[in-house]
């Protein structure tokens, strides 16, 4: 068992970065050093460049024994992230009315953790190396599936609506799909994860001399992406709302929750448990600020989401901590 006082200075150290460079970005656009059309160029930068390097550097680096051999914990993290965001998908669609766009952002803020940034030192800080697993797991998850789909569907519904706002005639919804799906395929955020894993799944490897080249930019998606975030909140002025409740709830407090009783129920052993849990339990990942600004969805709400999740993250990773005895 970890540590209780050193395991929360982790976790406060691991958090307080993210707070600092949001901070960072705010006070930027408080002082008007930076506007939002300004930090729409450091999202370009991030989405087409930084990112789609770190995710090449990241999944080719990632052995294929890891991943075939998580077992139990890939079960429940895929279920948790692929699962779990259809379902909420089609509520807010099918029960509630949300636009296609708004409906898969929010359902990808809610599924998708903020692995890359939190997980590493705090998981790491837990499991040790066994932590590669689940963060390997969780950010093919979201790379792989969440993101191109998402991608896909915040498209289309830009396109329907830009569409009907202007020439207003009818196209066949199918065709529409499939040439917002083709333009989501070009993106380099879709394709270069597509492309590492089949190399990997073929038994091809980054060397190390590349690695440090691709990550020199893309090591600087994580402080780009939160400054520009930073900078959306005070153009946004951040905003505690109804909304913003839920999904913090759901993401930080239900869907841990979830993956727990269902690890109960399956009987899995306490390191996957652990595993598993801990890695759901971490907060929303600032891609989704990221998706946010590029179509101007939810842009307040999602980076409120950010902003409060982060912050109470603190308090909810604690218990699950202490609730699985990590």
């Amino acid at each position: 068992m970890t540590n209780s006082p050193a395991l929360l200075l982790t976790i406060v150290q691991s958090i307080l970065p993210i707070l600092v460079t949001l901070g960072l970005g705010y006070f930027a656009a408080f002082r008007k050093d930076f506007d939002a059309q300004q930090a729409g160029v450091l999202t370009r930068l991030v989405m087409l460049y930084a990112l789609p390097l770190e995710l090449l550097a990241s999944i080719l680096s990632t052995p294929r024994n890891e991943v075939l051999a998580a077992g139990p914990v890939a079960a429940l993290i895929l279920l948790a992230m692929i699962g779990g965001y259809g379902i909420i998908f089609t509520i807010l669609r099918a029960l509630l009315g949300r636009r296609l766009g708004e409906a898969a952002l929010i359902a990808m803020t809610i599924t998708g953790p903020s692995v890359p940034f939190i997980g590493i030192p705090v998981l790491g800080q837990i499991f040790g190396p066994a932590s590669s697993v689940p963060i390997s797991i969780a950010s093919l998850a979201m790379n792989l599936v969440q993101l191109p789909i998402t991608l896909i569907l915040m498209g289309h519904d830009r396109g329907t609506r830009h569409r009907l706002e202007t020439a207003g005639s009818s196209r066949n919804e199918f065709r529409e799909l499939c040439g917002h799906l083709m333009h989501s395929c070009r993106e380099p955020v879709v394709w270069v994860p597509m492309m590492a894993l089949i190399l990997v799944s073929i038994g091809a490897s980054l060397p190390q001399f590349l690695k440090g080249s691709l990550l020199l930019l893309g090591r600087t998606t994580g402080g780009a992406a939160l400054f520009a975030s930073g900078v959306v909140l005070f153009t946004r002025q951040v905003k505690f709302s109804p909304l913003v409740g839920v999904v913090v709830t759901i993401r930080n407090l239900v869907i841990p929750s979830i993956v727990y009783v269902i690890a109960r129920i399956w009987h899995l052993p306490m390191p996957a448990l652990q595993e598993s849990v801990l890695t759901m339990a971490i907060p929303s990942a600032s891609i989704n600020v990221i998706l946010a600004m590029r179509y101007h969805v939810l842009e307040r709400e999602i980076a409120s989401v950010l902003f409060f999740g982060t912050l109470s993250s603190i308090v909810t990773m604690a218990f699950f901590i202490w609730l699985t005895g990590a």
